[in-house]
């Protein structure tokens, strides 16, 4: 995306540099090889010897005509690097002010979206109000994460449900994963590679998704969603003030923070409910965020005291666990996915989502397409044996829907079943009760990334 917009400034240079998760003599050493690389001109911008330099060679390549590209930008959201945001906070002021003369700008990139928030959308900060445009970069869809598989590795839907549920369709940790080899690698091999080496790339990232700031009850309130997905509201409030032994805390204060301005947390609706329905649940919005929370970070500080292998195990278990919950989202995103690229059976004329209800009805999918008058329900589990077990019960949820909501009864009614992989057997056995049999084969399908 960002070299798409770049090829249009054919008249303006470029200077990118990636930010360090390092001290000061790392972030100065980054900059001037790039400097170097880039071919910067060293008579007419020196290189900066400190972070003072910095802001004002910073300052001096915008003005001249530079589009300077400063990515992981988050990792000037500390402390020790205060006085230089208020440096930059004073150089970005100096060039509005004459912005009609300034030919070049700064573009910071940042791939943790809390920690941006931390630097330039809180009123505290340095750069707050320093922004002049805004892009959110989505994750890669589902066919892109595909292609980098059929690439790289084996694209079993097994292999596709495993990096989805720890690394959803973020690229950066497709890249970490295929520059340490693992990629292709068992998931005990990938997990030890990637969090519990010494040089291990996801350790320290997954340390930043937490905000200098938070502590603390959010700092339990952020664990505890991790841990006990699915939970309502009051019964959510109520469970973690007696885990953190404060019964009187403002914990829906901080699930609005965590959940409306850092957006680490989201408050999903079933569907065909209101906005204002009390029948929301809570969810942690990252796969990453939760493997970490739930698998692997308890066993990642252990290292130190008890055997590795062990460790390991333990988290490859525990993020199996995790992969029930991460095929139905997957599931989810899937039929969206082909419903925008006109794939399948049945496009979509609003968002899948999830039903539930206060008399314990529970589907796992449900897909409307007006237009039609279709509506499909969809079963999803990860062992195939699970979902022809779950046929009978899955048909009650769905008649207790169909009493609740009668308008539908007079639709077209689609039963699926949803699992990783299914066998001839498993799908005659669907079949023959009328539930349509759907793998993760089937759902990809057809699905080509774009460019």
């Amino acid at each position: 995306m960002l070299r798409h917009a770049l090829d249009g400034l054919t008249e303006r240079p470029v200077y990118y540099v990636q930010i360090p998760d390092s001290g000061d003599a790392g972030v100065l050493s980054a900059v001037i090889d790039a400097l170097d690389t880039f071919s910067v001109p060293n008579e007419r911008f020196p290189r900066p010897r400190n972070l003072a330099e910095l802001a004002r060679t910073l300052e001096a390549l915008a003005e001249f005509g530079y589009v300077v590209v400063l990515d992981e930008f988050q990792y000037f959201n500390g402390k020790e690097y205060a006085e230089f945001c208020s440096l930059l906070q004073a150089a970005a002021d100096r060039l509005a002010a004459k912005a009609g003369r300034v030919r070049g700008g700064w573009a910071v990139l940042g791939s943790v979206h809390s920690e941006m928030t931390a630097i330039l959308e809180e009123r505290s900060a340095p750069l707050y109000g320093r922004v002049t445009d805004s892009l959110d970069l989505t994750h890669l869809d589902i066919a892109s994460v595909l292609a980098i598989l059929r690439e790289h590795a084996d694209p079993t839907p097994e292999r596709l449900l495993s990096l989805w549920t720890l690394f959803e369709g973020v690229p950066k940790y497709y890249r970490d994963c295929y520059e340490r080899q693992a990629l292709s690698t068992d998931r005990a091999t990938l997990v030890r590679r990637l969090f519990f080496e010494s040089s291990s790339p996801l350790q320290s990232e997954a340390e930043t998704w937490f905000l200098h700031e938070i502590g603390g009850t959010a700092d339990t309130v952020l664990k505890f969603v991790a841990r006990n997905p699915g939970m309502m509201h009051k019964e959510l409030v109520n469970e973690i003030r007696q885990a953190s032994g404060d019964p009187t805390g403002n914990i829906g204060g901080y699930l609005t923070t965590l959940t409306e301005r850092y957006r680490l947390i989201e408050r999903k609706l079933p569907i065909l409910a209101p906005d204002k329905a009390r029948q929301g649940r809570y969810y942690l919005t990252d796969n990453f965020l939760t493997a970490w929370l739930v698998a692997i970070a308890s066993r990642v500080s252990a290292r130190p005291f008890r055997p590795v292998d062990r460790l390991v195990e333990e988290a490859v278990s525990a993020l199996n666990g995790l992969e029930g919950t991460a095929l139905e989202k997957l599931a989810g995103q899937l039929y969206e996915e082909r419903s925008r690229l006109e794939l399948g059976d049945f496009p979509l004329t609003t968002r899948i989502r999830g039903f539930w209800d206060r008399k314990a009805t529970e589907i796992d999918l449900v897909a409307v397409n007006e237009t039609e008058r279709r509506i499909r329900f969809g079963s999803c589990k990860r062992s195939p044996t699970k979902l022809l077990g779950d046929i009978s019960n899955f048909k009650g949820h769905v008649d207790r829907f169909l009493n609740q909501h009668r308008a539908y009864r007079d639709w077209a009614i689609d039963y699926v079943g949803i699992s990783v992989r299914l066998g001839d057997d498993e799908r005659a056995v669907l079949t023959r009760h009328g539930v349509i049999p759907q793998s993760l084969d089937d759902l990809t399908a057809g699905l080509t990334a774009i460019g």
